[in-house]
């Protein structure tokens, strides 16, 4: 399992990715979940994968074309004219991927190879857009009552999103709102775990303004975590106390 979250601001957009996997609770392991890539001054595009692990690397294999030699790689993200045709495009490669793996396997393939990516980046003359992008190959786009996508590992850590959440916000703000959605996924299911990976890309940077691997030793987790659960336990107490009895006494 894993869990990843992406969110547009009027700013730009803010990505977070872990790096689980399992097959397991005795087989564990590390894997980057979040992919990028940019032509300078003219395009910033980044994915984030959930799933079946063997099909998200073969997606992002071919998308880079890996089985060529550099020379004669090329990767056609970089030329598609608007982010809908990028989004298009990984939809298909994904869905065909799937369903390759699931032929060969017969039976025994049938929903064991489903994946899921959210897209975000920003074309130049255009809006930074995030699409989530389905197993099926078709996708949606956020919009203002849609302002983030969540994929894996998502019922713990949305209603911190929901109530925390402001398009207006800072990308400090946008951060320490993830963090905590992240601590909160962390501490409720083991199959989703540190490092963390973070990206920040600000309106027509066209790159990767601010990135961050989080680790188990990082002093902000840390922090975060410690007085979330502080702040929820004194929030907890100041609420209003339950009585067995009825106000007046009967």
């Amino acid at each position: 399992m894993t869990y990843c979250v992406g969110m547009v601001l009027d700013k730009g957009l803010v990505l977070m990715s872990d790096t689980r996997t399992n097959s397991g609770v005795d087989n564990i392991s590390v894997f980057r979940k979040m992919f990028h890539w940019r032509v300078p001054g003219e395009r910033m595009l980044a994915v984030m994968t959930a799933g079946n692990l063997a099909t998200t690397q073969a997606v992002i294999s071919q998308l880079e074309e890996r089985t060529k030699a550099p020379s004669e790689r090329r990767n056609s993200l970089l030329e598609a004219p608007s982010m809908f045709q990028v989004a298009t495009e990984i939809g298909h490669l994904l869905r065909s991927t799937i369903e390759e793996r699931q032929l060969a396997n017969g039976d025994r393939g049938r929903g064991r190879f489903t994946a899921s990516i959210i897209l975000a980046g920003q074309i130049k003359g255009m809006e930074p857009r995030l699409f989530l992008i389905y197993p099926e190959g078709n996708f949606i786009e956020a919009s203002f009552d849609t302002p983030f996508f969540q994929i894996g590992e998502t019922k713990y850590g949305r209603p911190i999103l929901i109530r925390g959440y402001d398009r207006e916000m800072s990308f400090e703000d946008a951060v320490k709102l993830l963090t905590v959605s992240f601590d909160s996924t962390l501490k409720a299911n083991l199959s989703v775990g540190l490092p963390l990976d973070l990206m920040v890309i600000a309106r027509d940077g066209f790159e990767a303004t601010h990135t961050r691997r989080i680790t188990h030793d990082d002093a902000y987790f840390q922090a975060i975590s410690s007085r979330w659960g502080d702040a929820l336990r004194e929030a907890f107490h100041s609420l209003p106390d339950y009585s067995f009895y009825a106000p007046d006494g009967d």
